[in-house]
């Protein structure tokens, strides 16, 4: 996954975990794409604090995906859904077909 992706995971899966403070930050620097240097100067603390704060997280939200595997299984339940809807297009019965993609898709509206 690529990280920025992967980052967007973890913190929609644990994000609501981490403190008041942590999320602000968070969301500012890694969804928001604030730089460093504006975040430091918006918290009035240094850029490093904002960095440490930043890896801080990453690292908290890893370790729930290690202890929770939510984002693990939410990938595969979305792959599995994929492989339905690709089974879906051999059938030959459109009825079928479009029940079974209808569904499959909403599923991964509900994922």
């Amino acid at each position: 996954m690529e990280r920025i992706v992967e980052q967007g995971l973890l913190y929609d899966f644990y994000g609501e975990l981490l403190t008041e403070h942590q999320r602000y930050i968070y969301e500012a620097v890694v969804l928001n794409d604030l730089s460093l240097s504006e975040m430091a100067q918006e918290q009035g603390i240094s850029r490093q604090g904002v960095h440490d704060l930043i890896k801080r997280c990453d690292k908290i939200l890893a370790e729930y995906e290690e202890k929770l595997h939510l984002v693990e299984k939410f990938n595969k339940i979305k792959a599995c859904v994929r492989q339905i809807e690709t089974a879906a297009g051999t059938l030959t019965d459109s009825n079928q077909t479009e029940q079974i993609k209808r569904l499959a898709n909403e599923i991964l509206m509900e994922l």
